[in-house]
């Protein structure tokens, strides 16, 4: 008891370790299943035929060795209760094994209609594919938030442009995601001492001169598993790149006609920009030219002095309610995709809200997007994504609905067949066991035949011995008329009976040939000897009738 209990808590111990940390990893597994719902029944149920084979093959010889245990019951009562023991455990078997079984593939059978995915949906309805925002431009093309990797996403099509922004402490907006320069600058080179210290307690004159494109090229490991490998030209250019500021962003965009989307990291308590970097970053936009439509608005800190200085902007809100939305005046949302659709993706929609969804980098993800009728999602894997015309996995409910028959039909068909296969298999091999058994049993019996005598033709057909075993045959002990007992038990010191040491009457060969040749003279001489036998012994039996005295129990 004391081991289970500590597996028990061990289990729920790695359980609550994997629902904590390994939370988002779940939401998305969990999430996926509106997608590969469709075909996983599918597959499930081609891997339910495969597993019937196995499990009606175990079940038939389970069925079969019941059937004989049950047939052997009857034959010795000694061994009934072990047998009926026996009996139930092999019961158990089949219904701990069938059981299962049968209750998965009927769940199975019925699980379509329970099945409710975004990509089957009638031809016609499927709503326009999903815009792309460049999560710091194009970070599988070129080095993060850089010049190269913002223009690598402008080429591939990105409707607007993801960055982060930090303030120097000569308050110059730049672009960098981390609080430190160790991960893409080559700090621990250039000013090792210095590589822990917050990146906006630096001066753009030196934040200018770091390098921010070595690690992407020269590091031992890819920053991305499914990156390809960059042409020639493409390492020198990363090689040289460096930290952007915010202006050379803006540029860009009004350049290429492209909305651009920002977080803006506070800086620390004792930056001089601490409490009006938001009123900073908003003259810094306005300086620039920038169309102010394209400008997608996202800090919620002192946002409405940020609609008093520029009314253009295009206000993008987190998660909040339909109500806050509505009160704030904003359209547009920006959302973890996995809180947004197990929040609840129809409300926004019936609201009239858009959303943009970070960060979709699978073909399948952006698929289900799509399908759901996202209105833009920020990516990592642009150059992948942009290439698709048509989401994965789609197909009418039509379509879906005849593969489900068919599969169903099928599959039960099939199984039917292998369960009744194991069936008359094991019928034909009991068949066969049973007539190859039979001549050797006939055989056996045949070969056994006692040849030896009787036992009562080992005694003297004399002797009242034969005629009335129970007799005792100490009449000196017991004097008088003979009675009949039971015949004592042997003792240690009784001679044991001799069994097997009078050899029987052989007659003579003559005697053989005689009575082989004469039937007559045979009956004759057994008439004579029998009668001989019924006089000598009938007097003695009239003289000295037995007579019950005692019974011994």
């Amino acid at each position: 008891q004391i081991l289970v209990l500590l597996v028990i808590l061990l289990s729920s111990f790695f359980f609550w370790i994997l629902c904590k940390f390994w939370q988002d990893r779940w939401l998305t597994a969990g999430l996926s299943l509106q997608i590969f719902a469709p075909y996983a029944h599918l597959s499930s149920i081609t891997v339910m035929v495969i597993l019937s084979w196995p499990v009606g093959f175990y079940l038939i010889r389970l069925e079969e060795e019941a059937r004989i245990r049950r047939y052997k019951m009857a034959s010795d009562d000694r061994e009934r209760t072990k047998r009926c023991n026996t009996l139930t455990k092999l019961r158990a078997l089949q219904v701990a094994i069938g059981l299962p079984f049968l209750l998965i593939l009927l769940c199975l059978y019925v699980l379509p209609l329970g099945i409710h995915s975004p990509c089957i949906q009638e031809e016609g309805k499927l709503g326009p594919k999903p815009d792309f925002f460049g999560h710091r431009g194009a970070p599988m093309l070129g080095p993060e938030n850089t010049m190269m990797s913002f223009e690598k996403a402008v080429e591939q099509g990105a409707y607007g442009l993801e960055s982060d922004v930090q303030v120097s402490l000569d308050q110059v907006p730049f672009l960098m995601h981390d609080n430190d320069l160790r991960r893409t600058t080559n700090i621990r080179e250039v000013l090792p001492n210095a590589s822990l210290t917050h990146s906006t307690f630096f001066r753009w004159h030196f934040l200018s001169t770091l390098n921010a494109g070595k690690w992407f090229v020269q590091s031992r490991s890819k920053p991305f598993y499914k990156m390809k490998r960059l042409s020639k030209a493409d390492r020198e250019r990363a090689e040289n790149q460096t930290i952007p500021k915010l202006t050379d962003l803006l540029e860009l965009a009004q350049k290429e006609k492209k909305f651009v989307i920002f977080d803006l990291n506070a800086p620390p308590q004792k930056h001089p920009l601490r409490n009006t970097y938001v009123r900073h970053i908003v003259s810094v936009i306005l300086a620039s030219k920038i169309e102010q439509h394209l400008i997608f608005w996202l800090p919620n800190f002192d946002r409405q002095y940020v609609r008093n200085a520029a009314p253009g902007f295009q206000h993008v809100g987190r998660l909040f309610s339909i109500e806050r939305l509505t009160k704030e005046n904003i359209s547009r949302i920006n959302v973890d995709y996995k809180r947004l659709f197990y929040r609840g993706l129809r409300e926004y929609k019936a609201a009239n809200i858009k959303i943009n969804l970070y960060l979709v980098n699978e073909p399948w993800l952006y698929s289900l997007a799509w399908c759901s009728r996202i209105h833009s999602v920020t990516t990592d894997n642009i150059h992948i994504l942009s290439q698709l015309n048509q989401p994965y996995f789609l197909m009418t409910p039509g379509y879906y609905m005849f593969m489900w028959l068919l599969m169903d039909s099928v599959s039960a068909v099939l199984i039917v067949t292998i369960f009744y296969f194991h069936w008359w298999r094991e019928r034909k091999k009991e068949a066969f066991d049973n007539a190859s058994i039979r001549p050797e049993r006939g055989s056996q019996e045949s070969s056994n035949l006692s040849i030896k005598p009787p036992f009562r033709v080992m005694e003297s057909p004399w002797t009242l011995a034969a005629l009335y075993p129970a007799l005792t045959k100490n009449t000196k002990k017991y004097p008088g008329s003979r009675r009949l007992l039971v015949v004592p038990k042997k003792t240690a010191s009784e001679p044991e009976q001799v069994k097997g040491t009078i050899k029987p009457l052989m007659p003579h060969e003559d005697a053989v040939r005689q009575l082989a040749s004469t039937k007559k003279s045979f009956e004759s001489m057994w008439d004579a000897a029998r009668k001989d036998t019924f006089q000598t012994a009938l007097p003695s039996l009239n003289m000295n009738k037995p007579t019950i005295s005692s019974v011994e129990i």
